[in-house]
């Protein structure tokens, strides 16, 4: 297989409340996407994740949402491309002032959730979110769906002078054109270990997958996201540590 990085959702918890299982996960991955306290985390969850990502050497990356706690992220919020802007400076920089605690930085940002998948579909909205990372410090990269094609995506972060990190998803159903299957959508995540690594080890070796309707999809990606929350997760992350470390 290439060399591509794993990456993982953390730091969903909130106060009593219990998601993932964060410190078995921890050493298995790259790069770490930390809830800023929007759709999950608080404080203190934000500075024990930080602090587990620091002692195994993983990358940390913030990944803020919009404003909805309630509804995990995952809810559509008709925000203004500006109030995009504030919402992720605000997000990342308490983030980053518990990096900066720890002894080390922000590595990369990756919106969660409704905010994620609306940069595949609004200029506005991912020029919003390219200027946050802009101003917030030169060269801070911004992690993307990675498409069947993303000249869109390369043109506006050029302009925007922000380098790009393309994502894709190992338990995740596609859409022909490489966009994620609606949640809703019936088997828009797998659950099956074996389908997800099988996913997994084609878009590491950049071979085809089958998309939600069994046709063939290929995409380019430079990390590999396995969600914190699916209970296969683990097992999976494991077998694919162990796959490409070997590789």
């Amino acid at each position: 297989m290439n060399r591509i990085l794993l990456n993982c959702d953390m730091g969903e918890s909130f106060g009593a409340w219990r998601m993932g299982d964060d410190a078995h996960a921890m050493p298995l991955i790259d790069q770490a996407n930390l809830a800023c306290g929007f759709h999950a985390g608080d404080p203190l969850i934000m500075q024990r994740t930080v602090a587990l990502a620091v002692a195994n050497d993983v990358r940390i990356g913030a990944h803020p949402s919009y404003p909805d706690l309630q509804g995990f992220g995952r809810r559509h919020l008709a925000c203004s491309p500006e109030e995009v802007t504030a919402l992720v400076l605000y997000q990342i920089g308490a983030l980053d002032a518990f990096c900066r605690a720890a002894g080390t930085q922000l590595a990369y940002v990756k919106p969660h959730g409704a905010l994620y998948n609306d940069l595949v579909r609004s200029d506005e909205l991912l020029g919003a979110v390219l200027v946050a990372c802009a101003v917030f410090r030169p060269g801070l990269p911004l992690m993307v769906l990675a498409l069947a094609d993303n000249a869109r995506e390369r043109r506006l972060a050029e302009m925007a002078g922000v380098p790009l990190l393309f994502e894709a998803f190992a338990d995740r159903a596609y859409l022909p054109d490489g966009q994620l299957a609606p949640r809703r959508q019936a088997g828009a995540v797998h659950h099956d270990g074996e389908r997800i690594f099988a996913q997994a080890v084609a878009i590491a070796r950049g071979d085809a997958f089958a998309d939600i309707h069994g046709q063939p999809l290929r995409l380019q990606a430079d990390s590999l996201c396995v969600h914190g929350d699916n209970p296969e997760s683990l097992a999976i992350l494991r077998r694919l540590r162990a796959n490409l470390d070997g590789a």
